[in-house]
């Protein structure tokens, strides 16, 4: 891994001045999101994020394979990340940083733990045949806020994806070409979506919603919430030691609230821009 140069002093103090002030380097409010831009298509399951400068791809593909003993009526979900060596100075694609792993983890703890997916719609005979669906994530470029993005990038291209139809006869699975029969969508419980703030100050008693890359140097600490558009938290995470009270983690939680359901409606506005 590239040893990653941070801000100068002269850019950290520059940029907490203004968080006093309630100003941000580019111009936002301290709760904006950057501008969000997704596409799906050409092919199923494919979308791209791009959330300011940060850019993620996402690619869903899948295969007929056999279960595993201990859950034979259940389809495996595969998680993969990817960090190009191009997307910023300091990402090595051929080592992973602490960062890094983190951040792959929590992706894939928001689509598998929080049971978004249907496993169980993905079996097709019992104990012999399911599908495995394989989701690839590749990060092309890192503004900051990876994680918002790469959530966003998945759940979009499961949304987007569509798998070949299948007929049982008997014992045997006839899996029709997508030519025969038209494909058909995942079965989806709800939408996970990733929002992240990062803290700011001695104490963190400043906090800024998505941000930065020179923001992400300069933060104390960090705090992502993954909420649906069912108002359930689906998984928390904080990095960095400074503490946060009831009270932060409470104006974190309503923020998001409202972020999550702006961006599901960019997600079926993409989607359906695509079809």
């Amino acid at each position: 891994m590239v040893a990653e140069i941070g801000p100068s002093n002269i850019e950290a103090a520059f940029l907490l001045e203004a968080l006093k002030k309630g100003t941000r380097v580019d111009g936002r409010g301290i709760y904006d999101y950057r501008t969000l831009k997704i596409s799906c298509g050409p092919t199923y399951g494919l979308a791209e994020v791009q959330l300011g400068q940060t850019r993620v791809l996402a690619r869903v593909s899948c295969e007929v394979t056999r279960p595993f003993p201990d859950r034979p009526t259940e389809g495996i979900i595969l998680f993969n990340t990817e960090f190009s060596s191009m997307a910023g100075f300091g990402l090595d694609s051929n080592r992973s940083s602490t960062q890094e792993v983190a951040i792959s983890r929590m992706v894939e703890r928001v689509i598998k733990q929080s049971r978004a997916i249907d496993a169980e719609a993905l079996c097709i005979l019992a104990g012999e045949k399911v599908w495995t669906v394989r989701i690839d994530v590749h990060f092309l470029d890192h503004g900051g806020n990876l994680i918002d993005a790469a959530s966003i990038a998945a759940i979009a291209a499961l949304r987007h994806f569509r798998r070949p139809d299948v007929t049982i006869d008997g014992e045997e699975a006839i899996i029709h070409d997508v030519r025969e029969r038209n494909p058909v969508p995942l079965s989806i419980h709800h939408t996970p979506i990733c929002v992240t703030f990062g803290f700011f100050g001695a104490a963190g008693d400043m906090l800024v919603l998505d941000p930065t890359l020179l923001e992400e140097q300069v933060q104390v600490s960090s705090f992502t919430i993954t909420l649906n558009s069912h108002r359930e938290i689906c998984a928390l995470n904080k990095a960095g030691g400074i503490p946060l009270s009831p009270n932060q983690i409470q104006r974190c939680t309503q923020v998001a609230l409202a972020k999550v359901d702006e961006v599901n409606e960019k997600i079926q506005l993409a989607i359906k821009a695509s079809s």
